[in-house]
């Protein structure tokens, strides 16, 4: 039985929490990962200057420093001054993995398609979105996080996104935001 006292420090300890979480993300990266030389590779490759992008396509396999992407697909776009604009990978699942400063446990990221946004600052986890920090796990539809400001947004499915059964019924699943937080370990 929940008393009115007991419920109400209960709310504010989570609500404390999840803002700390927020304010506190890890904006994964390591900070030397930047200065390392990207490792690119696929079964094939193709170029278009002319248009700024390239594509990469099977077992599609980028490393970083502590950075390590996989997928099927790889589409990287870039700007008239030949700069970096979008990295856009999909795969069976797409995933991403990165050791976060003073961390000995790496951030992961797993989904259908992520799209990462350079000049935004903003990687868009889609379809079956997973983010596994440290002893948090968010699951859901979509997951956007913004690098810069250390923010995750997430959501699960609308009604409309829920496909239909062969029948013509609705598709009776989860499809809402999901996030586990894990107790911390006592130091002994």
């Amino acid at each position: 039985m929940c008393t009115e006292k007991y419920c109400l420090n209960k709310l504010i300890k989570l609500t404390a929490l999840v803002i700390a979480f927020s304010i506190s993300v890890h904006a994964w990266a390591l900070s030397t990962d930047k200065d390392q030389p990207i490792e690119i590779q696929a079964d094939n490759a193709e170029l278009d200057n002319k248009k700024g992008v390239t594509v990469y396509r099977g077992n599609v396999i980028v490393t970083q420093g502590s950075i390590r992407m996989t997928g099927d697909t790889m589409i990287v776009h870039f700007t008239e001054g030949q700069d970096l604009e979008t990295v856009v990978m999909e795969g069976r699942p797409a995933t991403y993995r990165q050791l976060p400063d003073k961390s000995e446990i790496y951030d992961e990221a797993e989904a259908l398609r992520m799209e990462y946004y350079e000049l935004k600052n903003l990687i868009v986890l889609i379809d079956n979105a997973v983010v596994k920090q440290e002893q948090f796990r968010f699951s859901g539809n979509r997951i956007e996080y913004d690098t810069e400001l250390s923010q995750i947004r997430a959501r699960g499915k609308s009604p409309q996104e829920t496909p239909d059964t062969d029948d013509g019924s609705a598709v009776q699943k989860d499809d809402r935001v999901k996030i586990i937080i894990k107790p911390k370990k006592k130091e002994e």
